[in-house]
């Protein structure tokens, strides 16, 4: 049998690297005026009847006295409000926004029909087919940055792609934060855990874009969940003080498990959400009317039996579908979703759960998009090789959600139907010769050759060929230029920080 030459590893794609995508498929609305009503009237009822505590701050709590609220409850701190007042705060938000990168050319725009992919955020834990599964360490979490800064697919570095527990809790976020900076030329977020930790980050950006710029535009993004049921903890309030009190970003997301941390019903779960987002978003406008707010949602349905999280379900999905329309009818940008999975390993599970959980993501319309590719082990390890070929993946929805269905006069190709006599091919054709560059995405990790092909080459499955990409990637990665002197007062202020903050390991 004749065998086809085997492509080379960097397969050609028909969409260029973009800083971001400008999607043009419409959104997959599942939900109808009436429906859409009975869950925005119960996002009301909630806002009004049931309310949102905001614990442990004594200062959130007077600013919103100082908005003429009186906090009620049996701790003092069940803030209820007027749906309208709540619907007229999230109006001063921006629709969309821009978060500036220090290379211009890899800036974001943030809502509207734009979408953002970023990696894993937040696992403890790394794999890869060498090391296999440990906790992670600083040399690990500079390895994910700099291939989430060279991959295409993925237009935002995150911050904790994996937690370095080799350094102390109280300094390691100056370490990623840094690193982010120097390492990456992409947007990033900074830190939340501690209200210093956070000021920190801002300081931070403040050295790398100067503070004039910083007063008029958004460079960094904290990233917080609210403690579901209805509880907003101090750790996002001084997130929001500290970064919205800059102008700066600030994306609030509940993460609730459904039957735990919201009843097992999908539309009230999502109601839910709604509710202590907006009420979240409300905060934010008290404390600088204007500051960017992305509106998150982390549902997720459990095993009843067991507890444990489960990933890529019905459930999780059609809640990405309304937390979307919902999302675009208070009018401010979303984010949901990702490249979800309980499993383990990058095996056959993975890949069905990730690929209905980032298909949703996707049609859903999620303009800011953390976990698009790494996660594994329900968000408890970051995969090397799961980042690669996700990210792979990425490229595919990409071309969908940008290009859609091409009607141009040239893709009717009728010359080629004139060209092409009946029952014979299209193969050499002028048409098929003028588009074949461009016609199909090829993923890179994919193999479509024939077996004869495949065994030659070593008999590699995705995996195998995911660690190969991702060996060459940093072998290859070259660190994008930078001011010497913003580094060296970057560095300087780590190297600050650090004298004056005490070692501390939880």
């Amino acid at each position: 049998m004749a065998r086809r030459s085997r492509r080379s590893s960097e397969a050609r794609t028909s969409v260029p690297a973009a800083p971001y995508i400008k999607r043009v498929l419409p959104f997959f609305d599942p939900m109808d005026e009436d429906q859409l009503a009975k869950m925005e009237a119960q996002v009301d009822w909630m806002l009004e009847n049931i309310g949102v505590a905001f614990r442990d701050d004594p200062v959130a709590l007077e600013i919103w006295k100082a908005a003429g609220f009186t906090p009620s409850g049996e701790f003092g701190d069940l803030i209820k409000a007027d749906a309208q007042w709540v619907r007229a705060q999230c109006a001063k938000a921006p629709s969309e926004f821009v978060q500036h990168a220090r290379n211009p050319a890899r800036s974001v725009t943030i809502g509207g029909n734009n979408q953002v992919f970023a990696p894993i955020y937040g696992a403890p834990f790394v794999r890869d087919l060498e090391g296999g599964r440990r906790y992670a360490e600083f040399a690990d979490f500079e390895k994910l940055v700099k291939l989430a800064y060279m991959h295409p697919n993925l237009h935002h570095t995150g911050l904790v792609i994996a937690e370095p527990t080799d350094i102390p809790v109280s300094k390691r976020h100056l370490d990623m934060v840094l690193a982010h900076m120097t390492l990456s030329d992409k947007p990033h977020l900074g830190a939340i855990t501690e209200m210093e930790r956070a000021q920190d980050s801002v300081d931070m950006a403040e050295i790398l874009h100067g503070a004039d710029f910083m007063e008029e535009n958004c460079v960094i993004m904290g990233n917080v969940n609210t403690n579901s049921p209805l509880l907003v903890d101090k750790v996002v309030t001084q997130a929001i003080q500290v970064y919205c009190g800059r102008g700066q970003g600030i994306v609030v997301v509940p993460f609730i498990l459904s039957g735990a941390m919201g009843p097992v019903s999908t539309a009230a779960s999502v109601a839910q959400a709604m509710a202590e987002a907006m009420m979240v978003c409300a905060f934010a406008q008290l404390v600088r009317p204007g500051a960017p707010f992305v509106l998150g949602n982390f549902l997720s349905s459990m095993s009843l039996k067991s507890g444990a999280p489960t990933f890529g379900m019905p459930e999780p999905v059609i809640s990405n579908y309304a937390i979307g329309q919902l999302a675009r009818r208070v009018g401010l940008p979303l984010r949901c979703g990702g490249s979800l999975t309980a499993s383990k390993i990058e095996d056959a599970q993975a890949a069905y759960e990730s690929a209905d959980s980032m298909h949703s993501t996707m049609l859903a319309g999620a303009n800011f998009v953390l976990h698009s590719a790494g996660w594994l082990e329900g968000g408890l390890c970051t995969g090397f090789e799961k980042l690669i070929m996700d990210a792979d993946r990425l490229g595919g929805y990409q071309k969908v959600l940008v290009q859609g269905l091409d009607v141009s006069d040239e893709a009717m190709a009728r010359d080629a139907y004139e060209e092409v006599e009946p029952a014979g091919h299209f193969l050499g054709c002028g048409h098929t010769m003028r588009n074949y560059q461009t016609a199909f995405y090829e993923p890179a990790l994919s193999d479509s050759e024939n077996v004869e092909s495949w065994e030659e080459g070593g008999s590699l499955d995705m995996r195998a060929r995911a660690h190969a990409k991702w060996k060459t990637m940093l072998e290859q990665y070259e660190a994008p230029a930078m001011d010497v002197a913003k580094r060296e007062a970057l560095e300087a202020y780590v190297a600050r920080r650090k004298e004056e903050l005490p070692d501390a390991w939880y």
